[in-house]
This record gives structure tokens, sequence and C-alpha cells, in this order.
């Protein structure tokens, strides 16, 4: 089974080509969701089979950290979704099909991302570089969670928001990741605005989640980096110091050595 077989090849690697992938993915995402998204939206350029090899090695390298074919076949199914919803589009299917089913692909992926993510992150060790992007890709993945919800609530509740609506004229919305994240940072230009209670109560759960992780996460890091470096010093036996050729804890006794007395006087 070629799933066992990278199985046991995930759990054979070495933990710090697990810190390379970990890096890696956090580039993938940020061409699928600020290139990617857009040059499709503008029609330039045919980026779909570039974005389906994004996808496979976003599947590969999720394998690679989860140890574990769950994730991965989470990641098939979003896949096969969109490629079901792709299929339906070009062949001048139903809409409303076509947005069902990339709204809960994209909600399938960032689910996937978080998990595998996020544990990943938060587990107990030293924090290192690549950590540190992992915590910036699960911050991204929380973005793309809440472009399928948007795009759900658009679809089930049509005009949720005023500026914006959910069609099936793009494989991944660019309108919908630009409307995410700037409720994710709280930044707000105005042109889109939710208009319906659900949409707007989404808008307020992920614009305090953008507030508080990035303080929240943060704090915890650096405890798991100080409780790290406590227990490797507590592991590692200490050396006394050494004062004038003796243990620091016992210093010199001067007995017997001469003193000097008054001048030049010297005295046993």
């Amino acid at each position: 089974m070629p799933f066992k077989r990278l199985t046991t090849l995930a759990n054979e690697a070495p933990d710090h080509w697990r810190d390379w992938v970990l890096a890696g993915l956090t580039p993938l995402l940020l061409l699928d969701l600020f290139i990617v998204a857009p040059l499709d939206a503008a029609h330039l350029l045919n980026v779909r089979p570039f974005r389906a090899s994004l996808l496979t090695l976003l599947a590969l390298g999720l394998l690679f950290l989860s140890r574990s074919v769950v994730p991965v076949l989470c990641l098939v199914l979003a896949i096969g979704l969109n490629a079901v919803a792709l299929m339906l589009h070009l062949r001048g299917g139903a809409a409303s099909v076509d947005i069902l089913l990339e709204g809960l692909g994209r909600l399938l992926i960032a689910a996937v991302i978080i998990w595998v993510v996020g544990r990943a992150v938060i587990s107990p060790g030293r924090i290192t570089y690549h950590r540190v992007i992992g915590a910036v890709l699960l911050y991204l993945a929380i973005g793309l969670l809440f472009v399928g919800l948007y795009t759900l609530v658009d679809f089930i509740l049509p005009g949720s928001f005023r500026g914006m609506a959910a069609t099936d004229e793009l494989p991944l919305p660019s309108d919908f990741v630009y409307f995410s994240f700037i409720t994710l940072t709280t930044v707000g230009f105005g042109d889109v605005v939710p208009v319906n209670p659900i949409a707007r109560s989404l808008c307020n759960v992920e614009a305090i989640i953008g507030q508080l992780y990035p303080a929240t996460l943060l704090a915890y890091l650096i405890s798991l980096d100080v409780a790290a470096r406590k227990s490797l010093n507590s592991s590692v036996t200490p050396i006394p110091r050494i004062a004038y050729g003796r243990p620091f804890h016992s210093p010199p006794s001067f007995a017997g050595y001469p003193v000097l007395r008054g001048r030049g006087v010297m005295e046993s």
C-alpha cells in the first residue's frame, strides 16, 4: 500500500527533516492565497495545474509532519471536492453545487492544516526558527478557514455581504480571501461589509482571534522555550567554579602563609 509505505518513511525520517518541511509549507500556502488566487481571479494565466501541484506538495508535507494517513486522506477528499466542482463548472453544471463543494474543500484543507501544524507548533520542546514559521502557517490557515465559512454562509444565505458574493466564477474566490484577511488583521477598509447577523458574528470571532492569537501564542512559545531550557540545564551535572586553584565552595585558607606586618615586616 503506498500510504503505508509513505507513513513508514515519515516515521523513520530524522526530526530535522520535519523542521524544514514545517517551514516549507508556509510559502506553499502563501503562493496559493496571494499569488495563484489573484492571477486566477484576473484570468491572466491558467494557474490551475500549478495549484494542483501546490496541493499535492501540501498533502505530502502534512503526511510527513503528522506521521499518519488520516490528514492526507482528508486532503485527498478536499482535492476531490475541488476537482468535481471544477468539472461541473467546465461542463456548465449548477453553480450552487460548485460553490458548495469549493467551500467544503477549503474548510477541510484549513482544518487539516490547523490540526497537523498546530500539534507540531505547540508541542513541548525548544522553540526553533522552523516552529516560528509554522506558527505563521497556522495563522494563514485560520484565515483560510474563514474563507470557507464565509463562502458557505453566503451560499446558504445569499446577500450576507455587501460588496462581494459567492459565485462559481473563481476556483478560489479572491474576494473572500481578501475579506478574510483584512478581518483577521482588523484592517477593515469598508469596501466589503457583512449585513447578515451570522456573517457579522463570524467576522467578530475572526477579529478576536486575529487580536489574541499573536500575543497568546508568543507567550506560550516563550514559556515552552523556558521550560525546555530549564529541563536541559537540570539534566547537566554542574561543574564547580575554580578559585585560586580550589573549588569555589571551599575558599583558600591563609593559615601558615606569611603575612605582611608594618613596613615590610613579615610574620608567619
